[in-house]
């Protein structure tokens, strides 16, 4: 176990190191006094709710240097959140000043906020407290390493924080620790040293800097995932969706695998079925359900393989694919990939087939971007794929993915759609009460008779935009009270 050395005094080397603290294992996402960052001793004095100090070290004990009125008192730590440990240690090598917010409890001060201050004129960090609350807020959405507020406290975030510059990036690269993957921790010193070295040309430590802050301001997650309430999940299937009873079933028999494994299943979802049938929509309340961020591909417009795995930095112009730019416009890699018309997948136009590139993504092993030069985690992500011809898709693709068939809606389905969901939502747009747009029970036929030869509802909807328009004009033109479709009415409306 390390013990934090501070100071520069070197007359006591034959001093025996005293670690006064124990490390602890916590996943907590938010701090508390009850979930503390770290512990304080406070069996000689009670501290205040905001005190003011640096981290130090008296005579190889670890410690925290308390300033109060003029006077100065030295409290040593005794536990420490294991993720915290190698911050807490930086933080005191570069006697930085901070105020700490905690409350007094029997075992201790339990700090459970840090921010910077300009007390005793010490030390600034890269980006003053903003990169503080940056670190902090990323150790807090990692996984634990391996080994009543005040108004002036509610606004601290590190959200706008992005690390660009060497300075913030190797500070950032020192305070996370082993919380960074193993592989990304070891790439990214290798690609630090070729953005400092005076050795290689500008262009190449161009690039280094660039692969670096898009790969530091990504948030490497486990593939641990908290459980998701059910009720909850089919509320929001049952307003996205109307009917689709199988299709919904499917869905929460994944949300009780994930609320049992804590791990997203083995293989993605595939939605198959005609256009305008609601896959897309499918996809999006998924990700909703998941509480991820989700990114889209579209299969149909990627023609070269390197659209997708990026470009090699030999080139000037190099740049990262599509797939690390989703994980770097999330900012964390745990994130929901909807892939749409997967049945185009295969037919690039460039020089391989982009169907290849996404078996790596899909298989969860680690996808390797050629810009980053490094294989990034894919445990986190969860693929859903949209095709309207699942024969036009290759039999390895196919075994990524559980696939859902999506029928189209009949008649009477299509009937309540339009009339309880699409119309109703476009008179709400425009601003329409129901009694100024009326359709009749013939009216409503003539709609679905008319689209009886297409599928999906996107021609309903449509369809309910140019009558909800048709009455709005009337209403405002012709000083009508209402406008009441007949089936005459529509069948005219709509040729």
């Amino acid at each position: 176990m390390p013990v934090f050395d501070f100071s520069n005094n070197s007359s006591n080397e034959n001093t025996e190191p005293v670690c006064t603290y124990t490390t602890f294992m916590s996943n907590a996402k938010e701090k508390t006094p009850q979930e503390p960052i770290f512990v304080l001793d406070n069996s000689k004095r009670q501290w205040a709710h905001h005190a003011i100090g640096k981290f130090t070290n008296q005579i190889f004990r670890t410690s925290f240097e308390f300033k109060d009125e003029g006077e100065t008192y030295i409290a040593d730590i005794l536990k420490v959140d294991s993720r915290f440990a190698s911050l807490l240690k930086w933080l005191g090598e570069n006697h930085i000043n901070v105020r700490l917010s905690g409350e007094n409890q029997e075992n201790g001060y339990a700090v459970y906020k840090i921010r910077e201050t300009a007390f005793g004129g010490g030390t600034k960090l890269s980006a003053e407290d903003g990169f503080l609350q940056f670190m902090i807020e990323r150790l807090l959405s990692s996984s634990a390493a391996v080994e009543t507020e005040e108004d002036e406290d509610a606004d601290e975030s590190g959200d706008n924080m992005k690390l660009t510059s060497l300075q913030s990036i190797s500070d950032f690269m020192t305070c996370a620790g082993r919380t960074l993957p193993d592989n990304i921790r070891l790439w990214a010193r290798r690609n630090l040293a070729v953005a400092r070295s005076q050795e290689v040309s500008p262009e190449e430590r161009r690039h280094a800097q660039r692969a670096l802050s898009i790969m530091m301001n990504v948030q490497w997650k486990s593939n641990y995932f908290e459980a998701i309430d059910p009720v909850e999940a089919r509320k929001i299937l049952d307003e996205e969706l109307y009917g689709m009873e199988r299709v919904k079933q499917r869905i929460m028999e994944t949300i009780i695998q994930i609320n049992r494994t804590h791990t997203l299943p083995a293989y993605g979802i595939l939605l198959v079925g005609p256009a305008g049938t609601g896959k897309s929509q499918i996809a999006y309340a998924v990700a909703r359900i998941l509480k991820l961020p989700w990114t889209t591909l579209d299969m149909s417009s990627i023609n070269d393989p390197e659209q997708l795995t990026g470009s090699s930095r030999i080139y000037a112009n190099a740049k990262p694919g599509i797939i690390m730019e989703a994980f770097s416009m999330a900012g964390e890699s745990n994130l929901v990939f909807i892939i749409n018309e997967l049945d185009k997948a295969a037919s690039g136009k460039g020089n391989g087939n982009p169907a290849d590139v996404l078996l790596t993504l899909l298989d969860n092993l680690g996808f390797t971007d050629n810009y980053m030069e490094c294989m990034v985690p894919t445990v986190g992500v969860y693929p859903i794929a949209t095709a309207n011809d699942k024969a036009q898709i290759s039999a390895p693709l196919m075994s990524r993915f559980a696939v859902i068939e999506l029928p189209d809606y009949t008649a009477e389905e299509k009937k309540v759609i339009f009339s309880r969901f699409a119309l109703p939502k476009v008179l709400k747009r425009m601003n329409l009460r129901e009694e100024e747009c009326v359709i009749a029970p013939d009216g409503l036929d003539a709609v679905i008779e008319h689209f009886a030869d297409t599928t999906g509802i996107r021609d309903l909807e449509q369809a309910a935009e140019h009558i909800a328009a048709n009455a709005l004009y009337q209403i405002e033109v012709d000083h009508l009270k209402s406008v009441t479709f007949d089936a005459e009415m529509v069948r005219k409306l709509l040729i």
